[in-house]
């Protein structure tokens, strides 16, 4: 499969995921929008956790030369958190199409990253 966009939000899947988990780009962020107990349940390595309520308080931390690449439970969350920064003015947003229910790669249970401020969102590029 290969991207395609969904209300004007470009839509990645699982192989393309993977790639970049496996490769990562600078400039390119991969933010998991879950909630803390789905989080810990199991989350993809290295992928920071901001949950989808605290974003708006954090939107001074976004980078507009970033792309942020949102990920949650199946795809709808970070669908609307994707839509929600597209009308923040923020153009390099992706949604990762199927969440993960559709991700077969390597999970990590428990606590790993988890955003809290604007500035450590800064440190992610």
């Amino acid at each position: 499969m290969v991207s395609f966009e969904q209300d004007g939000i470009k839509q990645i899947d699982t192989e393309e995921l993977k790639e970049l988990v496996k490769s990562p780009e600078k400039g390119k962020v991969i933010i998991d929008v879950r909630e803390l107990d789905e989080y810990e349940a199991g989350h993809i390595p290295g992928v920071p956790l901001l949950p989808m309520n605290t974003i708006p308080s954090l939107l001074d931390g976004f980078d507009k030369n970033n792309e942020y690449v949102f990920i949650c439970r199946s795809g709808n969350r970070s669908q609307n958190v994707s839509l929600y920064m597209k009308e923040n003015g923020f153009d390099k947003v992706t949604n990762f199409n199927g969440g993960m229910l559709s991700w077969d790669g390597d999970t990590k249970n428990g606590p790993e990253h988890y955003i809290q401020s604007p500035e450590e969102l800064k440190k992610w590029k």
